[in-house]
């Protein structure tokens, strides 16, 4: 679409919108405003929280980095054949952990953590705190506060675990928090920064250890999870801790050790166990002490995940929603309109995976509230511009139905590539109808009466024509033109065409009847109905154009319509009407030459209660003219007789007595 096509339909779908009434618009309005609240807050609402949050796992799962084994963190672990080697559960044996610190001290780790909180007492506290005091490496002791880790901890645990780090003062142990966000039971970001609280775990290792460059102050982003490449070698390798206690065995895990940062902690079916970003596509719940280790080889990697700004995503939001509004205005349609919903919905699916691939924090982006207020957003300026487009069409189906059927303007309105917009040829079915002595009686009655009692008859026969399915042409003083077969052709245009002309007569008798009897008196109304060739479509200038028919068909309907009156009949017929209607009504009224013209045209009136013997009578007649005028007369006056009120079969007697050489009789 070039941008002046665009700018067109962007022009005619602001205009529509507009035109949708107040109401409309201030609903819409509303419901926009919804939108762009949703294409940013849906992470704060109901529902569409654990929405995003899925979403987020899904991106977190497709695009994690697949890595070999990290050799930069070391896992220490508690198993559940350790619980069952030592025969304690809860508190972990802390005699066991005792015995690892002494031996892990000369294995050249960079920092050791430890994932475990000291808060009841137990028999080996005091030799457990003379090794920690005693040690050379760095070591960051477990810390958690009842206002930060509800759950994990009571009162009288925190005032032991705060008396059991005191005696740590002065050491190269401290304390280091071990608080991990939880947000709906899932860990997918950092925990947040309290400033009553030590460095969390990672950074107080990293501290200690002397990489506090790496420690990514003021993070609270998303955790960076990663998937090992292998199958048979996870992320991090656990080492049981069972052989770090036997001083002859334990300095055989020294490669595993030197050089790395340590964590010490359990690997415990059923204790401190972590769901990730991960957990709902992978199944895996590890042990906490791994989710530190993913914050520690974060820092290591600097992996700063940077935040979009609010105002980014308020940014954001409007562009969705600006491109549904524009989207819904366009009133695009088929093959132009799915190509867009197409784009647009790659990009609005896409872009979330594309930052997130980028190494932007996507924890927070309203994936599926960008969907959610495109949604709205179109559904809101579809419905104004529906509202709009229905008031449009109805109006258009109003002023069509004016002139057309109600079925065939509502397919011209869905259709309109059917009403051409130049003329063609067309065979149509044309009528004509006049009344008799309207024009005498303008002349004797106020205009306001004439306009009253004009508008009265020309409404109850633009009924009958559009009750037949007609088209009206045009109304010529108290004369009403009509036809059939355009600008949609049926095939039961003729029998409607012929009913809507004895319905007009009709329509005219009862007009007659209705009128009040102190005003002059009208006649009947004429009828004249022709089938012929006409070229049909939109005829006039720059500034005004009329749907019409123009061609002989329209004079020849017309002079019949005008001839009644010399043939004492109220509704004729050409025969190439007749024949074209189905009906056997008919009962040829012999072949005259109309005023104007040279070429003789067959008469048939409509007579539905005409005796079926009489009419075969006279088409007897018609065949006997033309070589026995004689005998075609006794005919004709025979059936004359039998209606002696028929003033129109005595005309045609009285015709056929005067034909011309070419059996027709002409109108003066």
């Amino acid at each position: 679409m070039g941008t002046a096509a665009f700018l067109l339909v962007f022009a005619r779908g602001w205009r529509n919108l507009r035109e949708a009434g107040a109401r409309q618009l201030v609903l819409s309005g509303l419901l926009v405003v919804v939108a762009i609240l949703l294409a940013r807050l849906t992470w704060n609402l109901p529902v569409t929280d654990q929405a995003e949050a899925r979403l987020f796992d899904l991106r977190s799962f497709i695009l994690a980095e697949q890595v070999p084994q990290d050799e930069r963190i070391a896992l220490v672990v508690y198993t559940d054949q350790t619980l069952i080697a030592t025969r304690k559960r809860s508190p972990l044996d802390r005699g066991l952990l005792a015995d690892t610190l002494r031996n892990l001290d000369g294995m050249g780790a960079k920092a050791i953590g430890i994932d475990i909180l000291f808060d009841q007492p137990q028999d080996e506290d005091d030799e457990l705190i003379a090794t920690l005091r005693s040690m050379k490496t760095p070591v960051s002791v477990a810390y958690a506060e009842t206002t930060v880790n509800e759950g994990d901890i009571v009162y009288a645990q925190q005032q032991y675990l705060e008396q059991f780090l005191g005696r740590l003062e002065g050491s190269n142990a401290r304390p280091a928090s071990i608080a991990l966000s939880n947000a709906e039971g899932v860990t997918r970001v950092w925990p947040r920064i309290y400033p009553h609280l030590p460095p969390t775990l990672g950074r107080a290792m990293l501290a200690s250890a002397g990489d506090g460059d790496k420690l990514l102050p003021g993070y609270e982003g998303a955790i960076r999870y990663r998937r090992a490449a292998s199958d048979e070698k996870p992320v991090y390798s656990p080492l049981q801790i069972d052989g770090f206690a036997i001083a002859e065995v334990a300095p055989a895990f020294m490669p595993g050790i030197e050089g790395r940062y340590v964590l010490i902690g359990g690997d415990i079916v059923d204790y401190d166990r972590v769901e990730t970003s991960l957990t709902a596509a992978t199944g895996e719940v590890p042990a906490g002490m791994q989710v530190h280790a993913e914050m520690i080889a974060q820092m290591l990697d600097g992996a700063n995940l940077p935040k979009p700004l609010s105002a980014t995503l308020w940014a954001l939001a409007l562009i969705v929603v600006a491109c549904a509004s524009l989207t819904a205005m366009l009133e695009l349609r088929g093959w132009r309109l799915y190509p867009t919903l197409v784009v647009q919905a790659a990009l609005l699916a896409g872009l979330p995976f594309l930052l997130h691939w980028q190494g932007i924090d996507t924890y927070g982006l309203p994936a599926a509230g960008w969907v959610l207020g495109w949604i709205v957003a179109y559904a809101a300026v579809n419905a104004a511009a529906r509202a709009s487009t229905a008031e449009q069409r109805k109006f258009a189906e109003g002023a069509l139905g004016k002139y057309l059927p109600r079925e065939m303007a509502e397919e011209i309105i869905e259709h309109p590539d059917r009403l051409a917009l130049h003329g063609e040829h067309k065979d149509i079915f044309v009528i004509f109808s006049d009344l008799e002595g309207f024009t005498k009686m303008s002349h004797a009655i106020p205009p306001e009466m004439v306009a009253k009692l004009l508008n009265r008859y020309l409404d109850m026969l633009s009924q009958v024509v559009l009750d037949h399915g007609g088209v009206i042409d045009k109304f010529v003083g108290d004369a009403v033109v009509a036809f059939w077969g355009a600008p949609i052709a049926r095939p039961d245009d003729g029998e409607r065409a012929a009913k809507a002309g004895y319905a007009l007569w009709q329509a005219g008798e009862a007009f007659r009847k209705s009128l009040d009897p102190g005003l002059p008196p009208v006649g009947k109304t004429r009828v004249g109905m022709h089938w012929g060739e006409a070229v049909v479509g939109n005829f006039g200038g720059k500034t005004r154009i009329q749907y019409t028919a123009l061609g002989d068909s329209m004079n020849t309907a017309s002079r019949l319509e005008a001839a009644n009156k010399a043939l004492y009949s109220s509704v004729m017929a050409s025969k190439e009407f007749a024949d074209r209607t189905g009906l056997d009504w008919w009962r040829p009224m012999g072949r005259v030459v109309l005023r104007g013209r040279q070429k003789p045209v067959e008469l048939f009136e409509p007579a539905p209660d005409f005796p079926k013997e009489d009419r075969a009578a006279l088409y007897q007649a018609m065949i006997l003219v033309e070589n026995d005028r004689t005998a075609a007369l006794e005919v004709l006056n025979q059936v004359a007789d039998k209606h002696p009120d028929d003033a129109a079969l005595a005309n045609l007697v009285e015709r056929t007595e005067r034909l011309s050489g070419n059996q027709a009789f002409v109108l003066g």
